[in-house]
């Protein structure tokens, strides 16, 4: 007999956290001055991206009083982030119990929301998050926040307006309408790609695109039953689009992994701790090389749940040390050239991760020349040379981008990259589900840190101007008299 589900489970717990936010005074009240140009609101930050860290990014704002605040997303309400689109594992991989982007409040976790609604011995039952049921969860944690959100909206450009403004390009979708977005700081909630593109090797680039697709890209896998399928890569992704690639019906589908052992054990996971959380921003530059260079080297394993729903298909081959050289097109198929010998398939699909490339990202046009990149101020030591860190930004201590050249583009300060490129400089707090809300604290902060120092001149002028007496003059009586009399008696 099936448990009863709780009655009003979610409204209830919608009720305990007003009170939980209320308790401690959350959102504190607006303190940022309004401000205009050109006759136009300018917000205090635009967030483009309403994924996980962009709403961390606004909900972190807001619990610092700051409401003047847009997130914009490209993607339909509901279709935010990759958790139901290219995305296509089953559950996540972190451990359900992670309290990601709940920022320190026990009644905005997914736990919550899950028990409230199924109750505590199916949380019990429960072994990973189905991922559909994190959208949910993420649905809900931007309605009950009341985030601010428009969707269907693509930022195209971006420009500095003086030192202290930006100008945002955007085009609503829905509408068809173009227009400037004014903004104090900028927030780059971008996902994995936010500074590039998914990364294809050179070799594939001039064989028709019918014949492969990055993993990230909208794959029509309906397409591929009957077919037989190269993934390229052993990471996560590559084993999503494997298994997917063998539930629609592909004939076969062969993983093309150039090590010779696949990775077994996840280093960063092993580590975790407030320790690093809090710990790895203030590492110097070496170090902080040394930790990722050596997580990079070791890769990350992808999870067991997802290698065996690869392999529980008897068309689901694993070809170790096996590594792709080429890609050429033979008739209606494609062959890749590995160093085992040719093989030829009907389509491949590259999991083969991302890389920074601000030439694929049009928004940045205005500033990526100016972007101080860790290869412009780190050279590692001997042997531990590293393109992927090398093209990373070198970013402040509020996730804030760095001038390569220091008064070339001061403006540039104000646009903030909390998205997975950000992981050299500040660790994982911007990428990841278990410690986002710790990142988007620190990038508030920084924020409203920055925000108080530009309006001085204001809140000085408030200062003075607060007249509100705490004493009104009738708490105490004039003693001179007593005093005078005091005075005589001590001169007699």
């Amino acid at each position: 007999m099936q448990n009863p589900r709780p009655a009003n489970g979610l409204a209830n717990l919608e009720k305990r956290l007003a009170e939980d936010l209320s308790l401690l005074e959350l959102p504190p009240k607006d303190w940022v001055p309004a401000t205009e140009y050109d006759g136009r609101r300018v917000y205090d930050a635009v967030v483009i991206g309403a994924g996980m860290c962009g709403l961390v990014a606004a909900a972190s704002l807001k619990m610092l009083g700051i409401f003047n605040v847009i997130c914009l997303d490209r993607a339909p309400e509901g279709l935010e982030g990759p958790w139901i689109t290219y995305a296509r594992m089953e559950t996540l991989r972190s451990p359900k119990q992670l309290t990601g982007p709940a920022l320190g409040l026990p009644a905005l976790t997914f736990r919550a929301w899950y028990v409230a609604q199924f109750g505590a011995e199916a949380w019990e039952a429960l072994g990973k998050i189905p991922k559909d049921q994190w959208m949910e969860y993420l649905v809900w944690y931007r309605k009950v926040l009341a985030l601010p959100v428009r969707n269907l909206v693509t930022v195209t450009d971006m420009a500095p307006v003086g030192e202290n403004l930006i100008a945002l390009d955007a085009t609503d979708k829905a509408s068809g309408r173009e227009e400037w977005i004014y903004a104090r700081h900028v927030i780059l909630a971008t996902g994995r790609d936010g500074l590039g593109c998914g990364y294809v090797p050179e070799f594939a680039k001039d064989v028709d695109r019918r014949f492969w697709a990055h993993s990230a890209d909208d794959i029509d896998f309906a397409a591929l039953k009957g077919k037989r399928v190269a993934v390229i890569g052993a990471g996560a992704s590559a084993m999503d689009n494997a298994a997917t690639a063998l539930e629609a019906g592909a004939d076969g589908v062969d993983m093309i992994i150039r090590r010779k052992e696949m990775p077994r054990v996840n280093k960063f996971t092993g580590i975790s701790s407030q320790g690093v959380v809090q710990g790895f921003a203030g590492l110097s530059d070496d170090w902080k090389w040394k930790f990722m260079d050596y997580v990079l080297g070791a890769q990350t394993p992808p999870p067991r749940d997802s290698t065996l729903r690869v392999s529980r298909h008897p068309g689901g081959r694993f070809f170790l040390d096996t590594a792709a050289r080429g890609l050429r097109q033979s008739g209606d198929q494609v062959v890749v050239e590995t160093n085992r010998g040719a093989l030829e398939y009907d389509f491949v699909i590259f999991a083969t991760g991302f890389r920074v490339d601000l030439d694929r990202r049009p928004e940045l046009k205005n500033f990526a020349p100016f972007i101080r990149f860790w290869q412009d101020i780190f050279t590692p030591a001997e042997g531990m040379e590293n393109g992927e860190l090398a093209t990373s930004p070198y970013l402040g201590p509020d996730f804030e981008f760095l001038e390569k050249v220091p008064g070339t583009c001061p403006a540039l300060r104000l646009v903030h990259c909390f998205n997975y490129p950000a992981s050299l400089s500040h660790g994982k707090l911007s990428g990841d589900i278990p410690a986002v809300s710790d990142g988007g604290r620190r990038l508030a902060r920084g924020i409203a840190r920055s925000l108080f120092v530009a309006d001085r001149e204001h809140h000085f002028a408030s200062l003075m101007a607060y007249e509100t007496p705490e004493l009104l003059g009738d708490e105490w009586t004039d003693s001179a008299a007593t005093l005078d009399e005091l005075r005589k008696g001590a001169a007699e």
